[in-house]
């Protein structure tokens, strides 16, 4: 089964000739039997021994066994997908090969179902909806039950018959009532399902925190041992690096999980989002002109490359803010950064500062740390040009590298 369009031909009969579920009061029917009911709940209510995942598929064998079908199958109801679905699952019989399919929920006989509230009675189906059509299935009827728990629509059980006229009373009677056991199966079923997902998720949620600690840890040691290797006082290493840390710390909150097209989780942020947000404390605009500009297109940064490039921005807005165009109200900084098939190039451009003497003469913690971190840390390049009205840095970065 498959939810496409139709493909094969528009509609041939009409609603009411396929909803035959009145035919069912018109046609002979022993009496229920009542034992051979008791009987089913009762092994249906052994199997909860080993929890709802094993009556499932009894009591789709049941259903179809008691009803006197060539094949049945449950319908599980997922109604926050967009467009809302069923899948179908525990099949027996002819159709067992669907398992796992899934079939639209506001085109079906299980949406019917669900939106009557009660059992549905269906002829050639597959003469009205085009997906069933298109998998050369022939349903001369089917019965379906609805499947609930108070008010949650929880799916429909289904069974075929491949004869006309098969169905009855006693047959929906039967069904109906082991429905009714096996709906607080299924629930918790589905709540089981849902309570081993969040737990899976937490344990992964709390990995990625004790990754992500150990990774500040591990930058913050390598800036410490850094600033010692360039004979920092400690005074210098504890001003310097407070806000380094802040910097690392405004990444690690940006970093969220999210997927790739290979569908592969990855934890990640976008380049845009980071350069505003770490340049946003020396952003103080003027009212007919923003002080710092940040524009490019969207580049997923990797939770490694984030910390090297957040402490790339934060060096240089920090050194713009103590020598650079942001030490006057008319300097502006503009970031700026295009992307092809293997790098990004980041270019940092500053203007309306004070006039620019030169190259320095030498290279401050700061500069340094800039360096090794584009360098070593991101696999790049980097380029100064010391032009009188600012400075211009350039990055490129490989691509590959930023991922990680």
């Amino acid at each position: 089964m498959r939810t496409s369009e139709a493909t094969i031909s528009p509609r041939p009969v009409t609603f009411e000739e396929v909803y035959v579920t009145d035919e069912l009061d018109r046609r002979p029917s022993p009496a229920s039997d009542h034992r051979l009911i008791k009987q089913a709940i009762q092994e249906l209510a052994a199997h909860m021994v080993d929890g709802p995942e094993a009556v499932l598929p009894r009591f789709v064998a049941l259903a179809m066994e008691m009803a006197g079908g060539v094949s049945a199958g449950i319908s599980v109801a997922t109604l926050d997908a967009s467009p809302p679905i069923f899948t179908w699952a525990y099949l027996k019989g002819s159709l067992a090969a669907f398992e796992g399919a899934t079939t639209p929920r506001n085109d079906s006989p299980c949406g019917v179902t669900l939106d009557k509230d009660k059992p549905v009675l269906t002829r050639h189906s597959e003469l009205y909806y085009s997906w069933i059509a298109d998998t050369k299935v022939v349903l001369p009827e089917v019965l379906l039950v609805p499947l609930h728990r108070g008010t949650e629509q929880l799916g429909t059980l289904w069974i075929v018959s491949d004869e006309l006229s098969h169905f009855n009373r006693a047959h929906v009677a039967a069904v109906t009532e082991i429905a009714a056991f096996v709906s607080i199966a299924l629930r918790m079923h589905q709540t089981e399902a849902r309570l081993s997902k969040a737990l899976v998720e937490q344990g992964t949620i709390a990995k990625e925190m004790s990754h992500r600690v150990k990774n500040v840890f591990s930058v913050v040691d390598s800036l410490i041992h850094f600033g010692a290797k360039r004979g920092a006082t400690g005074d210098d290493v504890a001003k310097s690096l407070s806000g380094r840390v802040r910097a690392l710390a405004v990444a690690h909150g940006m970093i969220r999980r999210t997927f790739t097209d290979e569908s592969v989780m990855v934890k990640a942020t976008e380049l845009g989002e980071l350069a505003r947000a770490i340049t946003r404390p020396y952003a103080v605009d003027q009212p007919d002109a923003p002080r710092v500009v940040a524009s490019g297109p969207d580049v997923v940064l990797g939770e490694h490359a984030a910390n090297g490039i957040a402490l790339v921005l934060h060096e240089l807005a920090t050194n713009a803010a103590k020598y650079g165009a942001l030490t006057r109200e008319s300097g502006r900084v503009e970031i700026t950064w295009t992307v092809d098939a293997t790098n990004v190039t980041l270019n940092w451009r500053e203007q309306g500062g004070p006039i620019v003497n030169g190259t320095p003469l030498s290279a401050g913690f700061g500069s340094l740390l800039v360096r090794e971190t584009v360098e070593r840390s991101l696999s790049g390049t980097l380029r100064h040009v010391w032009a009188l009205e600012g400075v211009e840095v350039t990055l490129q970065l490989p691509l590959e590298k930023l991922k990680i």
